[in-house]
């Protein structure tokens, strides 16, 4: 969540310095990406066209000799670390990543390497692709890296200087405040229309964090075309569903997942996540419009033609994981152009692609209120009638492992002590409450196929079980603890002891990595960590301090515990003082449980975790609205406040911990033999006629080669990167996290024709193509999402003798 300091700019000598290894013959001119289903043979666009619909009409390898396929060639990023990345393939060139974002240009039937692209900026975010666009005549690659977004040229590597400034936009500029204090990273590509791309971004899951707006800019000058916002502003649609200043402070509700688009209709459809915090929304009351909604819009203003809300007041991180696919189907005797969503719990929505109606019923079903104070829960959430959920929905206990007896009896007794009742139930404070699907769902980012000329998609889905809760913020022992507990715990965990491998463990972090080497994680990301400008140094200071040291106070470094209860006593005459402060002169207006009346009255729950002090104290003082100012309150009655509203002074020997409650961090239901606590399959690979709303099949995906060699087989495991389909009739997908396998299924029946093992995992969407008259298919291994082993960054190409 942090950005990268030390590379605010770079010169455009710097950047041409950048490139290496240059081509030792010149790359053809830029060759024009066909637009027929029937005649593609390149692989243009992330996902394979802009439909995203994974689909290549390629045939050479088909059902019948795909067992024959062998490696034609490998190319070794020289780089450790994992990819996640979706090659593009235009002529003879691929183009895509290394695992520290260099950006590369392959000869596509040697993989020898043609040109790299070094940025110079320190990057271990992940890049799940390009985006290429071309007149014909001159073309232009699009490469994120972290909050840049440049232009290079495709036959060598070098940014386009005409292209905002010295070949770069920076994505951190024109969304809200001082833009050096902004944290995003266009993890998954833009979308290229005419002379637009647009792109969103990966943002952070805890405040602060920048509105997830979605914008377009000049392909040519990378000036903003348009701008949609995601947390509309004042007279927009959709303001209503947040309370009153929700665009000033709330954050997210953006596109991290990509996007698909309509050429002949023109409409861009953009899913969105959730917005922060993720986990308690009492300071964001409301629907809140555009998170977690599939939206149409025009792809020439931005203006929304349609929305489909798929979580209202989302309070379990249930983003819309991955780009939408667009197919047409047979429906009701008509064909109907339509787009198909995917989800991380398990559901899967139709709709009509010009007018956004659902193609099969979707009803508003209740579900339980919120426990937690100043939360509100919305009362109903949309659940499709059809097709039926490609994941389990509910956990219960005769559900749970029988890998061995000890571990089905621990996994009940652990079970016994969670709320399970399946989807959309608020999590409650100090009690764990299951997820299931959990946070990775389902279904992920790399989307599904779709057999375009049979209207079948077939789904990658995890049915992993996690667990989740909420813990009041009681007062920090240092300053250190309250930063972490606002930025950190919601991944960490409450007691730093993670989720490996997704969420490390933070536990002894000293003695694993150096202060510089904690630093730069903080700074630049790592994995699905992003950076954190909003910390200064001696905040970061501060918390290195803490995770040092837990149980310290400013004053005892050993952690004294007199020195904490003095600490404690403090707290609690303060807190005191406060709230006799905040009944004398906000109640009347802002309630007795600060819950307000918006949007006369704003709500003050949470209102630390969305203003800073400075901000709090300039409208106490001076007024706001209809509230007057209070400029006669002592120092000491201040203070009081301020601390008694969660208005955090990191520098004061008594902290607040940021927002009233925290996530007490993601939690996997594993057995203490680390594999999964509930009975398989742990993940699957799905087959649904899109016609019908049908299953055609089912089968299991992955497995772990240690239990695999006792015997206990095709137990499916967790899965992160997506299938393509081909007219050959075969669904290719790696994806499995612990087998390192790659495969090829039959597209009609499920039947496994052919797998062969990786160098290393591969968690990333393969591509296809064709060239000089030969098809190939290849994928990017290395680890990526949960990386178990020590991985490298390998591109392998399988073709046919």
């Amino acid at each position: 969540m942090l950005a990268n300091k030390t590379t605010i700019a770079l010169s455009t000598v710097a950047l041409l310095a950048g490139i290496i290894g240059g081509p030792s013959t010149p790359i053809a001119a830029a060759r024009t990406p066909s637009t027929s289903k029937d005649s593609i043979q390149d692989w243009p666009s992330y996902g394979g066209q802009p439909a995203n619909d994974h689909y290549s009409p390629l045939k050479q390898v088909n059902k019948s000799n795909v067992s024959k396929l062998k490696v034609a060639w490998t190319y070794d990023t020289g780089e450790d670390g994992g990819m996640e990345t979706n090659p593009l393939v235009v002529g003879k060139v691929l183009y895509s990543y290394t695992p520290s974002q260099k950006v590369i240009a392959l000869d596509s039937a040697t993989g020898k390497l043609l040109w790299r692209f070094d940025s110079g900026i320190t990057a271990e975010q992940p890049t799940r692709g390009l985006s290429y666009w071309t007149d014909g005549k001159q073309g232009r690659l699009f490469a994120g890296i972290m909050n840049y977004l440049y232009a290079l040229d495709p036959k060598t590597g070098k940014p386009i200087a005409d292209f905002g400034e010295a070949g770069r936009i920076d994505l951190r500029k024109g969304l809200r405040g001082d833009y050096h204090l902004q944290s995003i990273a266009l993890t998954t590509p833009g979308i290229i229309y005419k002379d637009l791309i647009i792109v969103g971004g990966e943002m952070p899951e805890t405040l602060p964090a920048a509105p997830g707006d979605i914008r377009a800019y000049d392909v040519h000058t990378g000036a903003t075309r348009w701008t949609f916002h995601t947390i509309p502003h004042p007279g927009e649609f959709g303001y209503e569903t947040w309370p009153a200043d929700a665009w000033q402070h709330s954050g997210a509700a953006n596109n991290w997942s990509g996007m698909s688009l309509d050429i002949e209709r023109g409409i861009v459809y953009v899913p969105t996540g959730s917005t922060a915090f993720d986990f308690y929304g009492g300071d964001r009351l409301g629907n809140n419009l555009f998170a977690n909604t599939l939206l149409a819009l025009d792809v020439n203003t931005g203006k929304r033609i349609w929305h489909f809300q798929g979580v209202h007041h989302d309070i379990w991180d249930r983003d819309f994981p991955s780009a939408p696919s667009l197919v047409t189907i047979r429906h009701n005797g008509k064909n109907i152009d339509a787009i198909a969503q995917t989800t991380k719990q398990g559901f899967l929505y139709l709709f009509d692609r010009s007018t956004g109606a659902p193609l099969f019923p979707i009803e508003e079903r209740k579900y339980p209120a919120s426990t937690v104070p100043g939360e509100i829960a919305s009362p109903t959430q949309p659940h499709p009638l059809k097709p039926e959920p490609y994941a389990r929905q509910i956990l219960t206990e005769d559900m749970l492992t029988n890998r061995t007896p000890e571990a089905h009896a621990w996994a009940v007794q652990q079970f016994r002590t969670f709320r399970s009742e399946g989807q959309f139930v608020p999590f409650g404070l100090n009690k764990q409450t299951v997820i299931f699907p959990g946070f990775d769902g389902g279904a992920e980012w790399g989307g599904p196929a779709v057999d375009v000329k049979t209207g079948v998609i077939y789904i990658n889905a995890n049915e992993m079980a996690w667990t989740g809760g909420l813990q009041q913020n009681d007062t920090a022992r240092s300053p250190g603890e309250a930063i972490y507990r606002s930025q950190c715990s919601v991944c960490h965990g409450a007691d730093r002891s993670g989720s490996p491998p997704g969420f490390p463990s933070l536990v002894e972090i000293e003695k694993r990595l150096s202060d510089d080497q904690i630093k730069s994680v903080v700074h630049h990301g790592k994995g699905r960590m992003p950076t954190f400008p909003n910390l200064s140094d001696s905040q970061l200071d501060q918390l290195l301090a803490f995770l040092k040291n837990p149980t310290a106070t400013p004053d005892d470094p050993s952690g004294d515990k007199k020195e904490m209860e003095s600490l404690a006593a403090a707290s609690t005459e303060s807190d005191a003082l406060g709230g006799k402060v905040y009944q004398q002169r906000c109640a009347i207006c802002h309630g007795d449980k600060r819950e307000g009346n918006p949007p006369s009255f704003p709500m003050l729950i949470g209102v630390g975790g969305r203003l800073s002090r400075q901000q709090i104290v300039n409208v106490i003082h001076q007024g706001r609205g209809r509230m007057p100012g209070f400029s006669n309150l002592g120092s000491d009655n201040l203070n009081a406040l301020l601390r008694f509203l969660g208005a955090l002074d990191i520098n004061a020997p008594i902290h607040k911990a940021g927002p009233q409650y925290s996530f007490t961090g993601y939690r996997k239901f594993l057995d203490p033999d680390h594999y999964p606590a509930i009975a398989p399959p742990w993940g699957t690979l799905n087959a649904i006629d899109l016609n019908t709303g049908e299953y055609l099949w089912k089968v299991p995906l992955g497995e772990y080669p240690d239990l695999a060699a006792k015997g206990m087989k095709n137990t499916g495991s967790e899965n992160y990167g997506g299938p393509i389909v081909t007219a050959g009739g075969v669904v290719f997908i790696g994806a499995s996290l612990y087998d390192y396998k790659f495969h090829a299924f039959d597209a009609s029946s499920g039947k496994l024709l052919w797998e062969t093992k990786l160098p290393y995992a591969g968690r990333a969407t393969p591509a296809t193509y064709m060239v000089d008259g030969k098809q190939f298919v290849v994928v990017a291994t290395g680890g990526g999402r949960y990386q178990i082993a020590p991985a490298r960054g390998v591109y392998v190409a399988f073709a046919l003798p």
